[in-house]
């Protein structure tokens, strides 16, 4: 352990030192982030997930950098550079660009003017010209002309081929100096600008991205999906954009470094400045920021993926009920199956509503004998073609009032089909079957049917194909990891992919578990996973807190108390005169149970109140308590969308220029960031999240190109209310459980765009134009 990384940490993340490095020890250990967080809270502190990762992350970043110094340092040493004052050098710098600034002037180079004008012996006159600034420096140079020679490539024709030479060695010494690369890139980072132009002749082809066909920003200011939809511009070849400072204000930078004279010399190093720096430096520091800028954009759409994804997981579920789910279609009608409370398939088959005749009333008699036979007490139906359509036809169908009608996103659910999941499921059943059986689930139990898609198919990113792909990966897994924890897991059902996210489990003890459970049967108790293949001590102290296991034969098994602590809650129950089983079930004799009686060496306070918690709500699920919701009646298409018509709808993706809201007309709209309130939104994660349920105006239709612009506002500019309704409105309490945007705190992020990534709207301007599409936005979502 590092003491200077620990001190590093402790002043960047304002912990103290002690918690860092008791966190690291942990992390050391291969204890996981919810482990440390739920049960070893006494020894971090308190430090949550967040600071944890936190923690874990900045360390690796520091071990990172130390592994390129003694890099750096190993290659000085064998090409004989290195020195006592460059090593201390390398050994102070406190970060990666300080480190290569340090090390530029000795990186071996592919042969450059510098090292051609060195070979020609002219590296003695760029040392005369740069020591004597005021005085002539042609005559020096005349020394230097060689007419004749063997070697034609260390031939000096001229005076000016000198003086060129040795401006060449002075520009790149000049342009390797640490001191100005520090000053220069400081200055970029401030005050640089980022120019983007259209290609030659892509104008047409290129028009989604016409905002920026001649644009120019200070790059410290621009947005992340901004400057991420330049990048995919001009990768897709209709952009091209340069990052650059003015000269004005570079130049001084070099010449009060160098400059230090007024003779003829001193125009020589003059003129290796203006060079060193058009042709070297300024190359270099576009290099590196546009690096570093794609990087912290990165690191913007990571989160905004990550914050997506965990409102998405985390979404209300319906619970174990016996579920009727429809994949809906047209011309291949609509694949309906049965579920059990458990998930289970119990019945499968296909009906054609919508064809007129006699399949409709085949149909409705088909729904109509599954719902009775089956018991079904919820319809799940999938949001995508036919799904408004189907919908209607289910609500007409003369079902009993207290089944549930329920309209699931069903984004990646044609991937998970297709998987190899899927196949080892239900190896019988074709893609379509399986793609309805992940439908239903998804209303059961969102959490436990999503860990088995690759997040990335889910639809809640942005720009997820453009950012550093290991970054992205590493984001969306801790989400995942932190949400199936938090949550917890039923040990006796859940599935492979479920389970090798929980806490210490991977995929290989995760089927392991489940070989186990077919093998064996239920598990009875927490400690019979000690029985599973591979299961060692210490992966059982990182999982068994995480797992659950209802009716088993300790009751704590069913909570998330860790068995660690099982013999403190039953000297508990011992002191307060009843039986574990009591303490879960009696508030009376929880009462009687003193905390600060038990706080020891181990166990101190937070801990207890954990305990506390958990036995008054033994495995109490953290997800909202779920409600049905409706879109509006009569409306299912674009077609039947009016401006000023106010409608119920579901977030289903957030960017940071807006949200996507979907109205139930299978083309989601945008409610840009100046429409998501009365008052000012700096970041629309504050205002709503994925899954919200919000009330939103229909303010532009552009058939079309598919194009909804909505608005979330009460009032218009002038400050008189918005006006709602007109023809066709639709009954506002045709919406059930809407949830009112204003004043709904997210609990973190939001998620699922027009049904794709696309680049995103320059929200400066968009503001400005009070979220319609303006000129161009609609076609930046092709």
């Amino acid at each position: 352990m590092n003491e200077q990384h620990l001190g590093k940490l402790s002043q960047e993340l304002n912990i103290d030192i002690t918690r860092i490095a008791a966190t690291a020890k942990l992390l050391d250990e291969k204890a996981t982030v919810p482990f440390i967080a739920r049960y070893r809270k006494e020894v971090t502190g308190g430090l949550d997930e967040v600071q944890i990762a936190a923690v874990r992350d900045r360390l690796g970043e520091l071990e990172a950098l130390d592994e390129r110094r003694v890099s750096i340092v190993a290659s000085l040493q064998e090409r004989k550079l290195l020195t006592a004052e460059l090593l201390e050098a390398i050994g102070a710098a406190e970060t990666l660009s300080r480190l290569e600034d340090i090390y530029q002037p000795h990186r071996p180079k592919r042969r450059t003017r510098a090292m051609m004008a060195q070979e020609r012996g002219l590296a003695p006159l760029a040392d005369y010209i740069f020591e004597h600034q005021d005085a002539a420096c042609s005559a020096e140079a005349a020394k230097y002309v060689v007419l004749t020679g063997e070697d034609a490539d260390k031939l000096v024709p001229t005076v000016e081929d000198a003086l060129k030479g040795a401006r060449d060695i002075l520009a790149e010494r000049f342009s390797d100096d640490t001191e100005v690369r520090a000053a220069m890139r400081s200055l970029f980072e401030k005050d640089s600008l980022l120019r983007s132009k259209v290609m030659s002749g892509k104008d047409e082809e290129g028009a989604k991205y016409r905002d920026y066909f001649d644009m120019v920003e200070p790059l410290a200011k621009i947005p992340s999906h901004r400057l991420l939809a330049i990048r995919r511009g001009a990768a897709e070849g209709f952009l091209s954009f340069r990052i650059e400072v003015e000269e004005e204000a570079a130049l001084p930078i070099l010449k009060n470094r160098f400059l230090k004279g007024r003779g003829e010399a001193a125009a020589q190093v003059d003129m290796a400045i203006e060079d060193g720096f058009r042709r070297l430096l300024a190359p270099a520091m576009e290099t590196d920021l546009r690096l570093q800028s794609k990087t912290k954009a990165d690191e913007v759409a990571i989160r905004v993926f990550c914050d997506n994804l965990r409102e998405l997981l985390l979404a209300a579920p319906l619970g174990q009920k016996k579920v009727l789910a429809i994949d809906p279609g047209f011309r291949t009608g609509c694949k309906v199956v049965c579920l059990s409370p458990q998930g289970a398939l119990l019945h499968d088959t296909v009906i054609y509503p919508g064809m007129g005749g006699t399949k409709d009333a085949e149909a409705t008699r088909m729904i109509q004998g599954l719902c009775k036979h089956f018991e079904i007490e919820a319809i799940a139906i999938g949001n995508g073609t036919a799904s408004r359509e189907t919908e209607g036809f289910v609500r007409a169908a003369g079902l009993p009032a207290n089944i549930a009608v329920v309209m699931v996103n069903e984004s990646g659910a044609s991937i998970y089909s297709a998987s190899e999941v899927a196949r080892e499921e239900f190896p019988d059943k074709d893609i379509t079957v399986r793609g309805a059986v992940s439908i239903g689930r998804r209303l059961m139990d969102p959490l436990a049917e999503l860990v088995k898609l690759d997040p990335k198919s889910i639809g809640v990113g942005q720009y997820q194909h453009d950012v550093d792909q290991n970054r992205l990966k590493d984001g969306l897994d801790d989400v995942v990891v932190s949400c199936v924890n938090g949550v917890g897991v039923e040990l006796n059902t859940a599935s492979r992919e479920l389970l090798k996210y929980v806490s210490g489990l991977n995929s290989r003890l995760a089927g392991n578990i489940v070989s186990h459970r077919n093998a064996n049967g239920a598990f009875r108790s927490r400690k019979e996973l000690l029985k599973v293949a591979g299961m060692g001590p210490k992966t059982f102290e990182q999982c068994a807190g995480f797992l659950r296991i209802r009716g088993s034969e300790h009751p704590l098994d069913a909570s998330a108390v860790h068995p660690e602590r099982y013999a403190l809650v039953e000297r508990m129950a011992k002191d307060a005169g009843c039986t574990v089983a009591d303490l879960l079930q009696s508030d009376e004799c929880r009462r009687r149970v003193k905390l600060e009686k038990y706080v020891s060496e181990d166990v101190g306070m937070p801990t207890l109140l954990d305990i506390q918690q958990e036995l008054a709500r033994p495995g109490r699920d953290p997800r909202e308590q779920y409600e049905a919701f409706s879109f509006a009646e009569g409306v299912h298409s674009i077609d039947d969308l009016r401006e000023g018509m106010s409608l119920p709808g579901i977030v289903t993706n957030v960017a940071a220029f807006g949200a996507f809201v979907d109205i139930g007309v299978h083309q989601d709209g945008l409610v840009h960031i100046s429409q998501l309130s009365d008052s000012f939104v700096k970041d629309p994660a504050e205002v709503v999240r994925v899954a919200q349920r919000v009330r939103v105006t229909v303010m532009e239709v552009d058939k079309a190109r598919k194009r909804i612009s909505l608005t979330m506002k009460t009032a218009r500019e002038d400050g008189k209310p918005m006006q709602r309704g007109g023809p066709g409105r639709p009954d506002a309490g045709a919406a059930k459980g809407l949830r009112p945007a204003q004043g709904s705190a997210p609990r973190s992020g939001a998620a699922n765009s027009p049904r794709g990534s696309s680049p995103a709207p320059r929200s400066s301007q968009q503001n400005n134009r009070g979220g319609s599409f303006g000129n161009s936005l609609g076609d930046l979502f092709k």
